[in-house]
């Protein structure tokens, strides 16, 4: 009987195995594909048939993309919007995280209340336009894409349950050697939050990375980021055949030129994961039953 359940069992985990080989398969595959196709002749490219490996090697893709100066301004105003907007984010919604945890903290369950609030109902398109164009005058500045996106309700709420697990003893031991509440924040609660940091910051910069829409709202042509550009790729083959005809490269296609573009706007964030996935898993973790 022993023997009949431990091969069972040996069979069971190696059906698992080969199933999670499957899956993870099929979900990667169609990645590798498009990065494949991305780095194969144009319009060897437009025959179809690439599975494995670019049939006829070329860069002449990327070349297009690098030469393109919208491309490299766009690329500029992406990455400093993550760094920036992910490091304020943070800043801000812990900083509220961190006050609304103090149960001393008067008013703490209105303020609560209201952000919670804005979860569920929102003024619409209109009213979040006019605020930020025409009260805040932001529409075609950098800040535009900082300021309407320091605080998210959702991050603060994972933000406040772990700073109510930490210690309460760390805290007033800090206050008994003289250390006010921003230096507690900032020398001690922070640096013991890396968990929940690298959960948010990675949630953070992910939206800023593949946001399109408010640049499209409210950047204009001096703010444009990658996601916009690749928005508008998609959408208008005739914008991308010219700019191929303006560089010189008459050979590359629509579509070759998309699957560059895709690759070049997503590997970056993509690359981000491994270097936060130690904290990654613990972060998402808070709240959950505890047993």
């Amino acid at each position: 009987m022993l023997m009949t359940r431990s091969r069972g069992g040996a069979a069971f985990d190696l059906f698992n195995a080969l199933l999670m080989i499957a899956l993870c398969v099929c979900t990667l595959y169609p990645f590798y594909n498009i990065v494949i196709t991305s780095f194969n002749d144009p319009t060897d490219a437009a025959r179809g048939g690439i599975t494995l490996w670019p049939r006829v090697f070329s860069i002449e893709n990327y070349k297009v993309v690098f030469r393109n100066d919208s491309m490299f301004h766009a690329f500029v105003v992406t990455v400093a919007r993550t760094l920036i907007g992910s490091a304020a984010a943070v800043l801000f919604t812990g900083a509220f995280a961190y006050g609304i945890s103090k149960s001393e903290l008067v008013g703490r369950k209105l303020f609560l209340m209201m952000a919670i609030v804005t979860m569920y109902f929102s003024g619409g398109i209109i009213p979040y336009y006019l605020v930020v164009a025409k009260y805040l005058h932001l529409k075609g500045h950098f800040p535009v894409y900082i300021i309407p996106n320091l605080f998210n309700v959702f991050n603060a709420i994972i933000m406040l349950t772990f700073f109510r697990a930490l210690p309460k003893e760390m805290e007033e031991s800090a206050k008994i050697d003289g250390a006010n509440e921003l230096r507690i924040f900032f020398l001690l609660v922070l640096p013991v939050s890396k968990p929940v940091l690298a959960t948010i910051t990675l949630y953070n910069a992910v939206f800023h990375w593949n946001s399109w829409y408010d640049a499209m709202l409210f950047g204009g042509e001096k703010l444009l980021t990658l996601q916009q550009i690749l928005m508008q790729i998609i959408s208008s083959n005739s914008n991308v055949s010219m700019i191929a005809s303006q560089l010189g490269y008459g050979s590359v296609t629509a579509s070759s030129l998309k699957l560059a573009t895709m690759v070049i706007t997503t590997l970056p964030i993509v690359f981000s994961y491994p270097f936060v996935q130690k904290y990654f898993v613990q972060g998402v973790m808070i709240g959950s039953v505890k047993g």
